[in-house]
């Protein structure tokens, strides 16, 4: 039997968790707390079921298929593929620019620097990982050192805001509310856009594919998603035990009035490491999944892959320095992000059963049902979405 490398395995996982709590993650989650209380532990609950369908159904597709998304898309249809990768590019474009913005944050309160010159130290480091030989091997590292940091600094949080756990466990089975529109939110937030996929071209990346690889592939899938959500829950008691106390959050920061009320001044250091930590592997990650959405078009692109995703980084880091946060842009690849998630998971299901992509492997008729359900709910929210944004970028 063939072996698998565990440390590009686990790395794939972190690459895939590190990339979804970004600044966005961080707010949405205090935010949804506050909203919803105890009975977010529904949420989580329910969105970890579902991403882990969504999960499943994509990272074990393109693994047996041993093709990245882009280029299963274009055999199911062809120029699909060209137009999932313009979107991929768009929505990881867009919200690198935030992540930027999140680096320089995280270092503004670290060191008191301005953020666009922490933004512009956070890209330096980020790109150092591409410049070297084995950047794949460097970066498996990077997101694992990231997520292993967060995790413990959140978790030291969470316990210094005494949360009630009696009452969260409750509420998460049986809670007082159950919010939809939140539950696809999340779900789009954690799984969706290049999320999703950039685990598992990581996986393609590293040679790790075929049927032989499913166990592995899929075990892959399922820790990355766990670590999300394990990250989602301590975020989830600390902001409870904070609110839970009678205390306000700032709704110009939520996520760092959490750390600041919870442990007091070395909370909000704490949140500083956290935020950037949280930013700089995120900014890593959509780098390098957007990238590999358009490098199997040109042996060029392919052969000085790292060249572009430097660039990548570069281009994101001067948008936001120079120009600033373009607002429409981020408002048009918000919502076109919205969709990306059940068109591309969608093809993937119909992948699922065409034998010139998958040959002879039986893709289990549950998953192909789990990966529906997650089409249809985000599907409904990316079309709200687009609704409610669009009419933004005409004001």
């Amino acid at each position: 039997m063939k072996k698998f490398d565990w440390s590009v395995l686990l790395g794939a996982a972190f690459l895939m968790a590190t990339s979804s709590i970004g600044p966005g993650f961080l707010t949405q989650t205090t935010v949804f707390t506050e909203q919803l209380k105890a009975s977010f532990g529904f949420v989580i609950l329910t969105t970890i079921i579902l991403d882990i369908g969504a999960q499943l159904n994509v990272w074990r597709i393109i693994g047996v298929s041993g093709k990245r998304g882009q280029d299963v898309a274009n055999m199911v249809l062809p120029g699909l593929g060209y137009f999932v990768a313009a979107l991929i590019v768009l929505g990881g474009l867009a919200f690198n620019i935030g992540n930027i913005a999140g680096a320089g944050m995280g270092f503004n309160v670290l060191f008191g620097l301005d953020t666009v010159t922490g933004a512009v130290i956070s890209a330096v480091l980020a790109i150092s990982i591409f410049i070297v030989k084995e950047a794949g091997r460097l970066m498996d590292r990077f997101t694992q050192l990231a997520g292993l940091v967060m995790i413990v600094l959140t978790l030291y949080v969470a316990f210094s805001s005494a949360p009630p756990v009696g009452e969260a466990l409750v509420k998460t089975v049986a809670p007082d509310t159950i919010d939809p529109m939140t539950i696809v939110t999340i779900v789009g937030g954690t799984v969706g856009g290049y999320i999703t996929f950039s685990g598992g071209h990581r996986l393609i990346d590293a040679g790790i594919t075929g049927r032989e690889a499913i166990p592995q592939i899929s075990r892959s899938a399922v820790t990355g998603v766990c670590l999300t959500g394990v990250m989602r829950v301590l975020l989830f008691l600390a902001t409870l035990g904070v609110i839970s106390a009678g205390l306000t959050l700032d709704s110009a920061n939520p996520p760092a009035s959490v750390f600041h009320l919870a442990a007091g001044n070395v909370g909000y250091k704490v949140f500083g490491v956290v935020m950037w930590a949280a930013a700089i592997s995120s900014v890593v990650g959509a780098a390098y999944t957007s990238v590999s959405f358009i490098r199997t078009f040109n042996k060029w692109i392919d052969a000085n892959y790292r060249w572009f995703v430097i660039a990548f980084i570069i281009f994101s880091t001067f948008v936001f320095a120079v120009v600033g946060q373009p607002v429409k842009t981020l408002i048009l690849a918000g919502a076109l992000n919205g969709l990306i998630l059940p068109i591309t998971l969608l093809v993937m299901l119909v992948a699922a059963h065409k034998k010139s992509i998958v040959g002879d492997y039986k893709h289990p008729l549950w998953m192909t049902a789990f990966g529906a359900v997650v089409v249809a709910m985000t599907a409904y929210m990316g079309v709200l979405t687009m609704i409610k944004q669009l009419p933004k970028l005409f004001m």
